[in-house]
């Protein structure tokens, strides 16, 4: 079955992911991302240097719905400081002393702060310990590594690394 079947989690993120791009749920569609979701990780079996194992898969559900509700207000907040003016502006580089060690968690918390607007990864320090992170409008550095820290971290570590 895993020499069929190498990321049976993967297939269905792919498969929703094809939905989501082609904003359709039709047979055809649905067929397609399946097929999609079965055969690139299939063909890309060769690259990926370990089989991903989620520990607690639970924890990864605590990650996405931290992640879904945070780019959501951060949305709002993002316009709102656009409409007010850059005057309003606080922008910061903090460093983020990482717990994490396990490679897809590190690349998962990098993508997720770029992906939450209003923050962006900048650079991943050589002995991977410390993440650097722009925040377009942040007064408190500490409070933003908290966050980083206890709402994406965390539920990271428990999914892969526990």
């Amino acid at each position: 079955m895993k020499r069929w079947l190498p990321h049976p989690l993967l297939t269905p993120m792919l498969t929703l992911i094809w939905l989501l791009l082609n904003n359709s749920a039709s047979v055809g569609q649905l067929v397609l991302g399946l097929l999609l979701g079965w055969i690139i990780p299939l063909f890309t079996l060769a690259f990926w240097p370990e089989r991903v194992r989620l520990r607690r898969p639970l924890s990864m559900l605590r990650f996405l719905r931290f992640f879904f509700y945070d780019v959501l207000v951060a949305n709002l907040t993002v316009a709102r400081l656009v409409l007010v003016g850059p005057r309003a502006l606080h922008p910061v580089f903090v460093q983020v002393p990482l717990d994490l060690r396990h490679e897809l968690a590190i690349s998962l918390l990098a993508n997720t702060t770029c992906l939450t607007p209003g923050t962006v990864s900048a650079r991943l320090s050589e002995d991977r310990r410390f993440l650097l992170v722009h925040a377009l409008d942040c007064t408190d550095p500490q409070a933003l590594i908290d966050t980083i820290k206890t709402r994406f971290e965390a539920p990271l570590k428990e999914t892969f690394e526990c």
